[in-house]
């Protein structure tokens, strides 16, 4: 059955052999209806038999252009035996041309073949390299769904065996009511545990589209501040905002954005269980705007910031290692940046480029 390929490059190819057909026509018609005293006019037609020559190798190889020179001196011999049958001199001329067009049309059609090979050559390989970078994209998701199925399974079996050890203790009749509460209270906070990484799961696997509109830094900052401000004080952190000067707005999603802050500055308050400053900064830069959050708290080992915003990772006993992951894609379904770096003096700094525009 012949491919929808080799349909749609039939009328093509007949399309450049008529042009080389009309070419050769064109040329030959020329020749046979000028009177021989124009020998100028001759000479450039005998000439432009080259160009149907030269794109019929080009375009079909050598054999392509045999055939248009053969054509040609077909087209071309008896008019120099009719009209030049008497210039001896001129028509040996003429017929060493002819010679000439073989010659010229082997040449390139040898040329034309080898580039052909050349190009069919690369485009085998480009396939097979194409073939193989799929299958090393298809392997990457096996290893990550697999990296992925085995981190939720731990996630979730240590939540289980915790509920489990509590409600073996609590159906024992002889415990006592104060280690029954200390018990429930242990199934309550495990089954909250749950809940928050199957809500963080669900964020990560099936993130919505954001909603764009004109969204101020500003207001963003107001909002993160005021959702952080009881953990900040109950770990005696402080909370500074610095906004430059005439900041223009952005078309974002508010709520997406401030997801992505809100998770950035309770984790670093988190990192300072002993007090510190957070600062949270933003500032014109490179066509877009660039917000800091900044820490002082104990930072993340530099072995690991390579892997801070993969799925799973934590560096957090009760932590789900998914928060990272859905600020990371959020900020980038946005066309902005995302990424960590250790402070000098302790401590880490967030920094989220997002453009002005939606991208």
């Amino acid at each position: 059955m012949e491919s929808k390929g080799s349909v749609s490059a039939e009328p093509k190819t007949r399309l450049r052999a008529a042009l080389a057909v009309a070419g050769i026509g064109l040329t030959s018609l020329g020749h046979y209806l000028t009177p021989p005293e124009f020998l100028l006019w001759h000479n450039v037609f005998q000439r432009l038999y080259y160009l149907p020559i030269v794109y019929s190798a080009i375009t079909f190889g050598m054999r392509g252009g045999l055939a248009a020179a053969a054509l040609s001196a077909l087209c071309y011999i008896p008019h120099i035996v009719i009209t030049w049958s008497g210039w001896a001199a001129y028509s040996a001329n003429q017929y060493a041309e002819v010679i000439l067009f073989f010659l010229v049309a082997a040449v390139t059609g040898i040329l034309a073949d080898r580039s052909h090979r050349r190009e069919q050559e690369l485009r085998r390989v480009y396939r097979e390299l194409e073939s193989s970078f799929e299958q090393l994209r298809r392997a990457d998701r096996l290893s990550a769904l697999g990296q992925l199925s085995a981190a939720l399974a731990h996630e979730i079996r240590n939540p289980l065996a915790a509920v489990e050890g509590a409600a073996e203790i609590l159906a024992q009749p002889t415990t006592p009511p104060e280690m029954r509460q200390e018990f429930l209270g242990i199934v309550r906070k495990e089954c909250s545990r749950l809940n928050r990484l199957l809500g963080d799961l669900l964020d990560f696997a099936r993130p919505r589209s954001p909603e764009r509109r004109p969204t101020e830094a500003a207001r963003i900052f107001e909002n993160v501040v005021a959702l952080t401000r009881h953990a900040a004080e109950k770990n005696g952190v402080r909370i500074r905002s610095e906004i430059a000067g005439g900041m223009p707005a952005l078309v974002a999603d508010p709520e997406q954005l401030t997801q992505v802050l809100l998770n950035l500055a309770i984790n670093a308050v988190q990192a300072m269980p002993h007090g510190g400053e957070l600062t949270l900064s933003a500032a014109p830069e490179n066509g877009g705007i660039s917000i800091r959050v900044r820490d002082q708290g104990v930072g993340i080992p530099e072995e690991d910031l390579d892997r801070v915003f993969d799925p799973f990772f934590t560096t957090k006993s009760d932590g789900t290692g998914l928060g990272l992951s859905v600020a990371h894609r959020i900020v980038t379904q946005h066309g902005g940046t995302i990424h960590a770096a250790r402070n000098p003096e302790g401590g880490m700094t967030f920094t989220v480029w997002l453009p002005l525009e939606a991208s």
